[in-house]
């Protein structure tokens, strides 16, 4: 088996609830290892050609690389943004226990 990179994604979500609820969807179906939720984030930004403000929620899920298209079209088919922000981050170092366990955890045996 090729060595699968380690990737965060990060997403923005209008409230905790809905992040929460997408993050136990990923976790459930063992598209990640772990999910980190961020709440009461201030975001601004262009939406319709005005600039807006709102509390949002961050959500960056710890997954590996070759997983990011299926953690993708879950959070599109679960998420209410017309738009929502998913990034992918390459993270370039992990410690290896760290990447043993997110192995484990998403079904690679090792």
């Amino acid at each position: 088996m090729a060595q699968d990179k380690i990737v965060f994604v990060y997403i923005t979500f209008p409230n905790s609830e809905e992040a929460q609820k997408v993050g136990r969807i990923l976790l459930e179906k063992r598209l990640c290892g772990c999910v980190n939720l961020f709440t009461n984030i201030n975001s601004m930004y262009w939406w319709e050609g005005k600039i807006e403000s709102s509390q949002e929620a961050v959500l960056i899920v710890k997954t590996r690389e070759s997983l990011y298209p299926e953690v993708e079209k879950e959070v599109l088919k679960n998420h209410s943004y017309s738009c929502p922000c998913i990034a992918k981050i390459e993270v370039s170092e992990v410690t290896p226990c760290f990447y043993r366990w997110l192995l484990q955890e998403t079904g690679v045996e090792i």
